[in-house]
């Protein structure tokens, strides 16, 4: 039998706050999880899919039983006693998938794929009971609310209506200001806190503090969880002198040796490193520098006298480029403050000659008035690329901002025996430049593209290199980076696909790419 409530135009009115916040907190739920797993797991459309295409399935199980459940006890207490345990739960969640995760990440910096592909499977079955619950409001609400089954359509879209911007307002809240402030396992618990309160006042209101009562030790549960329950690193990597998150990204500093490495996400790649002794690290930073020399030689240092960096990091490309050129003005496009907070603290990026721009870098590159003669484009989000910033659009907003002897110089991931990737950047840059040049980084899964504002030849490098050694008075570090670049020059890209802002299926190739490398190739080469 329904409560003698269900008519009370007092507990009908309640009734759409708690569906705004269940609505807020099943969307703050995904993009919470998101964070959780992306720590671990990365950013890619495989992790996203997962987490997107799971919280729906438990949505539909929750709306099928919500239904049910409403028509079988169509009562308020019985609505607030699901959001109760629901808000609970929520707050469990980051707290048991915290050894699961320290498990994963450890598989992850060894490559146990069982070990961590069972985690990642782990912390998604625990989202299961929450979200299922959270899924029960809207059918079990719309029970509750009509009075009249004449008012069942418009009841239902209210009630949605409600719920849906709950669901928007917990789109942003996480992402823009909880998750930066006090990171994503206190988020999972701050909505559990807020929801616990809103379904216990619902609760008393509902049907008295002797309902209530039972449920008066939640409270103390969640906030000892918020307090004590989350304290700890993610990640017990060897040398973690720093980590944490961001709006974009969960940010890591590792000391190995005296040399500092950044990483983001799930680890898997390093964007920056420092040693207050040390310039060159045999890696893609010191190529960006060699790309003017791929015009007719003899061409001198002298002549580059500015440079522009998409996917700044924490400065490795732009200390080196200052060390090789001096103090030419380099613009640095970073999307993630805290990664420059990271950069200026722990890898000493305060040249001053370096003009740090927090902006999207495509974004900032079609707004910006400048010219220059390098622009460098390293703003992988491994194992992708952005989509747009891959595209013939986006190259032709490059060339638009480079001098009459500039050159794009951009870092391409690669897998053994597997150059798809850098055939399709190739064969794309080729639309908009008429020379692009290919150079292997050895010991690692990088290759860098040179495209050239004018007609040039490998053999420029080779003239350029003997002109500067001769020369004298040149920056050591210049020297070998040619050599080096010499050394590991591939054949042009050949023939592919070609990218355009309409049709940019960069992450098929890479999802391709990866999944064929780990099934056919021995992983441990990864480490």
């Amino acid at each position: 039998m329904p409560d003698a409530s269900v008519n009370s135009t007092q507990n009908s009115t309640y009734l759409y706050i708690a569906v705004f916040f269940s609505g807020l907190t099943s969307l703050a739920v995904e993009m919470a999880a998101s964070r959780l797993l992306g720590n671990v797991f990365g950013t890619s459309n495989l992790v996203w899919a997962s987490i997107i295409g799971l919280i729906l399935i438990y949505l539909t199980l929750g709306y099928f039983i919500g239904g049910k459940w409403a028509d079988h006890s169509p009562s308020f207490r019985t609505f607030y006693q699901i959001l109760v345990w629901a808000a609970l739960m929520i707050g469990i969640v980051p707290v048991i998938s915290k050894p699961v995760l320290s498990l994963a990440a450890n598989a992850f910096d060894q490559l146990q794929l069982g070990i961590l592909f069972g985690s990642f499977l782990a912390v998604l079955i625990l989202l299961i009971v929450p979200v299922i619950l959270l899924g029960t409001t809207s059918p079990f609400a719309i029970r509750l609310a009509v009075k009249d089954s004449r008012e069942i359509g418009s009841m239902s879209g209210r009630i949605y209506a409600i719920s849906t911007l709950g669901s928007f307002i917990g789109t942003f809240v996480p992402v823009l200001l909880l998750i930066p402030l006090i990171g994503t396992y206190r988020t999972f618990v701050t909505f559990s806190g807020i929801l616990l309160v809103v379904a216990l006042i619902g609760l008393w209101r509902a049907a008295g503090w002797r309902a209530t009562l039972p449920y008066l030790w939640m409270p103390p549960l969640v906030i000892g969880l918020f307090i004590w329950g989350v304290k700890g690193t993610e990640k017990a990597t060897t040398g973690q002198v720093y980590e944490t998150e961001s709006a974009y990204n969960y940010i890591q500093v590792l000391d190995q040796n005296g040399l500092f490495m950044l990483r983001l996400n799930e680890g898997q790649g390093i964007h920056s490193v420092y040693s207050p002794t040390q310039l060159n690290f045999n890696g893609p930073w010191e190529q960006v520098s060699v790309g003017p020399f791929f015009n007719p030689a003899p061409y001198d240092p002298s002549r580059v006298i500015n440079m522009a960096i998409v996917g700044l990091a924490a400065g490795t490309s732009a200390r080196q480029a200052t060390a090789i050129y001096g103090p030419i003005p380099i613009d640095g496009f970073e999307i993630d403050p805290k990664i420059i907070e990271v950069g200026r603290k722990y890898f000493d990026m305060n040249e001053p000659n370096l003009n740090v721009i927090i902006q999207d870098g495509r974004w900032g590159m079609a707004h910006s008035t400048k010219h220059y003669q390098v622009i460098s484009i390293d703003a992988y989000r491994p194992p992708y690329i952005p989509w747009h910033l891959a595209t013939k659009e986006f190259f032709e907003i490059v060339r638009q901002h480079l001098t009459e002897d500039g050159v794009v110089v951009m870092n391409v991931g690669r897998a053994p025996g597997d150059r798809r990737l850098i055939n399709t950047l190739g064969s794309t840059l080729l639309t908009v430049f008429p020379s692009v040049h290919v150079v292997d980084i050895p010991n690692a899964f990088n290759s860098i593209l040179y495209a050239t504002v004018q007609p040039t030849q490998d053999s420029n490098l080779v003239l350029n290199l003997d002109y500067l050694t001769r020369r004298g008075n040149v920056s050591p570090l210049l020297l070998a980076s040619m050599r080096l670049a010499l050394a590991n020059l591939q054949p042009p890209p050949s023939p592919d696909t070609i990218f355009t802002d309409d049709l940019a299926p960069i992450e098929w190739i890479t999802n391709n790419m990866v999944l064929k490398f780990l099934i056919t190739e021995n992983v441990e080469d990864l480490r």
